[in-house]
């Protein structure tokens, strides 16, 4: 899943665990995953890094069919701009990233400029 994630997505988040700060990111990749736990860091199997992830409440059920919890993890990749601030996403971003100052539980996040066209330099006068 990616940023097209709704609140009915999230309706049991709680608490929202950031392991970088995200003040210093434009934007972060989200998705779903599958975890054995409601309310411990996730395991991480991609490339990059997780930067984040969400703490489900006690009310939270796990797939009846998988016995696995769905959870939200914030992720970046190798390529992404953080890492190559003049590469693939100098400008853009990819579909699932989002705003990290919009992130919080039972939101989705969303796109803005920052994350979509990167930290713009500010003009000076000649």
């Amino acid at each position: 899943m990616s940023s097209l994630l709704t609140e009915s997505d999230l309706i049991h988040e709680e608490e929202v665990v950031w392991l970088e700060n995200p003040d210093k990111l434009d934007y972060v990749r989200q998705a779903l995953d599958k975890t054995k736990r409601r309310n411990t860091k996730p395991p991480y199997a991609r490339d990059g890094r997780m930067v984040g992830y969400a703490l489900l409440d006690e009310h939270a059920s796990p797939d009846p069919d998988s016995g696995l919890y769905k959870r939200r993890v914030f992720f970046l990749l190798p390529h992404d701009r953080d890492s190559l601030p003049d590469g693939l996403y100098r400008e853009g971003a990819p579909g699932e990233a989002v705003d990290p100052r919009t992130i919080a539980p039972k939101k989705p996040g969303a796109k803005t400029p920052r994350s979509q066209c990167g930290s713009l330099p500010i003009a000076t006068a000649p």
